[in-house]
């Protein structure tokens, strides 16, 4: 099946970012909704984990969020609901304290769910509305 065949297009990050390692795309746009796969605490460029504790992986994680985001046509007040995977349940506390200054009131709808991750403290996915530009009426 041809991507033009599908109801739905791959977002890519362009130039200068390594592909997923996985079988999956970053994003896909359907309409005017982004879904956004889970992003984790990696340097987009080199692949490697940032940050030793859940504050610094959280920060990663979000700013990646927001990197895809944007390849998308999106930005973060574009989002509507998150998902959040955390690998221990106790970190809950310090990813809101991040979580609280990366997004404004009123927030998006959200769940956090306690995840076996590998290497890894947080991963977060997320839903957007695109801003479609109107077109004038003639």
């Amino acid at each position: 099946m041809s991507d033009q065949e599908r109801a739905w297009q791959p977002v890519t990050l362009g130039e200068g970012y390594p592909p997923p390692k996985g079988a999956y795309s970053p994003a896909v746009r359907a309409g005017d909704l982004l879904f956004v796969s889970g992003q984790v605490p990696r340097d987009p460029k080199t692949g490697e984990n940032v940050g030793g504790d859940v504050v610094a992986q959280t920060r990663r994680a979000l700013e990646n969020l927001r990197i895809v985001l944007e390849a998308g046509g999106a930005t973060l007040a574009d989002v509507v609901s998150v998902t959040v995977y955390l690998a221990d349940d106790d970190d809950w506390e310090a990813f809101n304290g991040v979580y609280r200054e990366t997004f404004r009131p009123p927030y998006p709808a959200r769940a956090v769910v306690g995840a076996g991750l590998r290497d890894m403290l947080v991963e977060v996915s997320a839903i957007a509305r695109v801003r479609v530009p109107e077109v004038p009426a003639a």
